[in-house]
């Protein structure tokens, strides 16, 4: 795959930039998502291929490649770090096998109270700091997107804790991921989003977890008979870019990327929850799927649940981290 990686990035060499006049062809953009172009962040791409080319006039393309037409999950981010594509908007969980672990924060179980926390990390200091970090692995954080909060999935009801016992469940490549299955009694299997419908159809594995927009765009409702309302989990996107590429870029053409990458960003966040609210309403008319909404009682078996596994991974996202994410989630509440 890595032979395939840099052929790709020899011909994507060609796009790298140069002074823009009216007679140079424009500036390619190619932004690779592994989602369906009906999701959030599939829309948010649209938008930003629609207003990039808008505010630079057309000495901007950008071409769109969803549901990981050129690269599934794990290839992305190194094709992106070689140059075959210029951008891309991985969930934030990609980042730890990258060596940035302190991205994992976003997966410990109710970390997220709401969307004024989440508002109030990313927008702030916190979230900042965390695309800084992305810079020494030559690439360069733009903007984080919001999709939502998770619901569980499987062919049983997974009312509590002890529901998930023994259950195979696909996580996205995260060791907090991980530890959260595990602390339910369940066995965590790492899969590529483009293989989970197929693995749930065929039994290899049980169950999964995802914002109710991904479940409906990927049609897992027909191969799931229950999902649990848990809000246990958040997941969102950091958008980014070949950080070469982006340094390279004339300063009027990357000030012009820059606004329509901030309204973009506007856009896709404003719409997450009614995509996420519509996808849930239509996965319950489709009658496949049986949603459940846990008591009071239940949501605190779950938390009790799953309350060790900030400190299991403490070591390896940082505890100070986690406590500056609290303070600075708690206080939007405020």
């Amino acid at each position: 795959m890595r032979k395939i990686v840099i052929a790709a990035a020899s011909l994507a060499a060609a796009f790298m930039v140069g002074p823009v006049n009216a007679q140079t062809p424009p500036i390619v953009i190619k932004f690779s998502h592994v989602v369906a172009p009906e999701t959030p962040k599939g829309k948010g791409a649209e938008k930003f291929k629609e207003l990039a080319e808008k505010y630079t006039n057309g000495k901007v393309k950008v071409e769109v490649y969803p549901n990981s037409q050129l690269y599934k999950d794990k290839e992305e981010v190194e094709a992106l770090q070689l140059g075959a594509v210029q951008m891309l908007a991985p969930s934030l969980a990609k980042f730890g096998p990258l060596g940035v672990k302190e991205f994992e924060v976003f997966d410990i179980p109710y970390i997220m109270p709401d969307k004024a926390a989440l508002n109030r990390v990313t927008h702030g200091e916190v979230g900042k700091k965390l695309l800084a970090k992305l810079e020494p692995k030559g690439i360069k954080g733009l903007a984080f997107w919001d999709n939502g909060f998770k619901i569980m999935s499987a062919n049983k009801p997974l009312h509590k804790p002890e529901d998930f016992r023994g259950l195979k469940m696909r996580i996205q490549s995260s060791k907090v991921l991980e530890a959260q299955m595990r602390a339910l009694g369940s066995i965590p299997q790492v899969m590529a989003f483009s293989e989970v419908y197929q693995a749930l159809q065929t039994g290899v594995v049980d169950g999964t977890e995802n914002p109710p927009s991904n479940m409906y765009t990927q049609k897992m409702n027909e191969v799931q008979k229950h999902a649990t309302l848990s809000n246990h989990g958040y997941l969102g996107y950091a958008v980014i870019v070949n950080k070469k590429f982006w340094d390279g870029l004339p300063a009027d053409v990357r000030g012009q990327l820059e606004k329509a990458m901030a309204d973009a960003t506007t856009y896709a966040n404003d719409i997450a929850q009614k995509e996420n609210d519509d996808a849930l309403a239509a996965m319950q008319k489709a009658g496949t799927t049986t949603f459940y909404k846990l008591t009071p009682e239940e949501t605190a078996a779950w938390r009790k649940a799953l309350d060790p596994v900030a400190d299991e991974v403490g070591s390896r996202v940082g505890k100070e981290l986690i406590a500056e994410f609290r303070k600075e989630a708690a206080a939007s509440g405020k």
